[in-house]
């Protein structure tokens, strides 16, 4: 019986593909996206019994074959596998392209809740499931970082070494290459945080996109599984707790990184009680956190620079009336930026 046609899959050869991988699979597999855009595109696989996996492929007009590494997501994944970061098994990498076009890794599907909105975590946690899951994201991040690098074979994973030196220069190249102008916010933060970089010590597995939204949690508060690795590298892990701190909106924020940001729908701890749970998870020094928090907030300005600059030049195709928003979360960001900075000294 063949699967059903979706586009970026080759129902056929993925599901012959799987079935030598999965003895017990009963097609026809039924396909459905469940992530999209410019990012690597997230398929559910769903068997004629009721079997659930996830597949996950580059984008189908992906430019730079480097930024969607399957292999290295899978490689990921698998080697924290056996740790006590909690991530989906694995179930095989395909890397020939005449099975589905691109490569793609296969994993287990993990039933639970991705609070992508403040809908979401309004309606599927209570009070006491969200306070319990900030506190299990602070402890998990810092599982994370004790990661023994050579004990899982990541220790070749990147570069270890100015970790911070090499972002604030990617992020400052690629907002001057940009078509449109950049702010001068930018090149000033730049050069103040450029003198400012604080030592840093051993690097760690650096997840680089670490926030709720990112995982998936139980209705009861544990965090289940941590997604999206698509940007882990190894560096420094200041830059981590300083990225999930800025993405913690709490109530009454007046501007957020993230559109719906679902810590800040209430019930959900603050950001020093965030800190304070990951600093005594970690053990480690967090009083250079003002320095980091204020990299990140200028990190993720730059970042949404960009996509607004491409989305003006017309390189986005039809420019959304929301795209204006942009502007103020970047301007936002920028604000955070400077208000940290003047307290580092």
């Amino acid at each position: 019986m063949t699967s059903e046609v979706v586009t970026g899959i080759d129902a056929d050869t993925v599901t012959g593909w799987l079935a030598d991988r999965l003895p017990g699979l009963e097609p026809p597999l039924r396909f459905e996206l469940i992530a999209g855009g410019h990012s690597n595109l997230t398929y559910r696989v769903t068997d004629a019994g009721g079997g659930s996996w996830v597949l996950r492929r580059p984008p189908l007009h992906q430019v730079l074959a480097t930024a969607h590494d399957m292999e290295r997501e899978h490689r990921i994944l698998a080697a924290l596998g056996p740790t006590d970061v909690p991530v989906p098994s694995v179930i095989g990498l395909c890397t020939d392209e005449s099975v589905n076009g691109r490569p793609f890794y296969v994993m287990d599907f993990v039933e639970g809740i991705v609070a992508r909105t403040g809908d979401i975590a309004a309606a599927s946690l209570d009070e006491g499931a969200r306070w319990r899951v900030s506190r299990s994201l602070a402890e998990v991040l810092a599982r994370i970082h004790r990661v023994d690098l050579a004990a899982v074979g990541l220790d070749d994973l990147g570069r270890k070494e100015g970790y911070v030196e090499r972002q604030l220069k990617r992020w400052m190249r690629q907002v001057e290459q940009a078509e449109n102008p950049g702010r001068a916010e930018i090149t000033e933060l730049h050069a103040y945080l450029s003198s400012r970089i604080p030592e840093q010590g051993p690097a760690t597995i650096v997840h680089g996109d670490y926030r709720l939204d990112n995982t998936i949690v139980s209705p009861e508060g544990e965090v289940l599984a941590v997604l999206d690795w698509e940007l882990c590298t190894l560096g420094d892990p200041l830059a981590d707790v300083a990225q999930l701190i800025v993405y913690w909106a709490e109530p009454g924020d007046a501007l957020t990184p993230l559109e719906s940001s679902p810590t800040a729908v209430g019930g959900f701890a603050d950001r020093n009680q965030m800190l304070a749970w990951y600093g005594e998870a970690s053990g480690r020094d967090l009083g250079d956190m003002t320095f980091y928090l204020s990299f990140t907030c200028w990190r993720l300005a730059c970042i949404l620079e960009g996509v607004y600059s491409r989305y003006l030049g017309g390189a986005m195709g039809e420019v959304p009336d929301s795209v204006h928003d942009f502007d103020l979360r970047i301007r936002g960001l920028l604000e955070r930026s400077e208000g940290y900075a003047g307290a580092i000294g």
